[in-house]
């Protein structure tokens, strides 16, 4: 059976900063993926403190090697972090996604975003307007959501999960901000039967 290529898009969320290689999130769904006898091949463009245009940089510099059988996007908390204009995230975030479909050869069936999760939960946030971090969170996902449905990509919502780590310390990694690997397992049991009967 040919190998599944799979392109995952991102910042520190997709890289999984402070976690293993094997507890990202795109490398657990890839493994969820051989155990249904879908060998998959992982390619990351992602890095820690990427916005929307340091993410199409990045990808620029890599020049990815399209099409991709499978293609993710979960870009947008530096933005947010940053206090950029929502209004350009929009902007940038369409670009993205209609690059991502680009990279999966047009099928948009082959493409799916993740949503951003709420860091607001999170240790680092202490000290900070915790509420705030979570209304502009929403606001930016409300974006993204509006951007993928438009497109017709499939939309996996994990931030609702990402907000259980304020009352569970062992889905934080170590650094007080970043989701451990047991969060991104959580992922994966939400991305999973959202890709899987698009892949068989």
């Amino acid at each position: 059976m040919p190998s599944i290529r799979y392109l995952a898009l991102g910042d520190s969320y997709t890289i999984g900063t402070s976690v293993d290689e094997l507890e990202r999130w795109p490398n657990q769904l890839a493994e969820q993926l051989r155990t249904e006898d879908l060998k998959t091949d992982v390619s990351l463009i992602a890095h820690d403190g990427w916005t929307t245009q340091e993410l199409w940089q990045g990808i620029q510099n890599e020049n990815p090697a399209p099409p991709y059988d499978l293609v993710s996007l979960l870009i947008g908390v530096n933005n947010q972090y940053r206090g950029y204009d929502i209004e350009d995230y929009r902007e940038e975030f369409r670009f993205l996604l209609g690059k991502s479909i680009e990279y999966a050869g047009g099928v948009i069936a082959r493409v799916f975003v993740v949503s951003i999760p709420d860091w607001g939960v999170t240790p680092f946030a202490e000290g900070r307007d915790r509420e705030k971090i979570t209304r502009e969170i929403d606001l930016f996902n409300k974006i993204n959501e509006q951007e993928s449905l438009r497109a017709g990509v499939p939309y996996v919502n994990v931030t609702p999960v990402s907000r259980q780590a304020a009352g569970d310390p062992s889905l934080i990694a170590a650094d007080g901000l970043h989701p451990a690997g047991a969060m991104y397992k959580l992922w994966v049991a939400q991305i999973l039967p959202v890709v899987l009967p698009r892949l068989k």
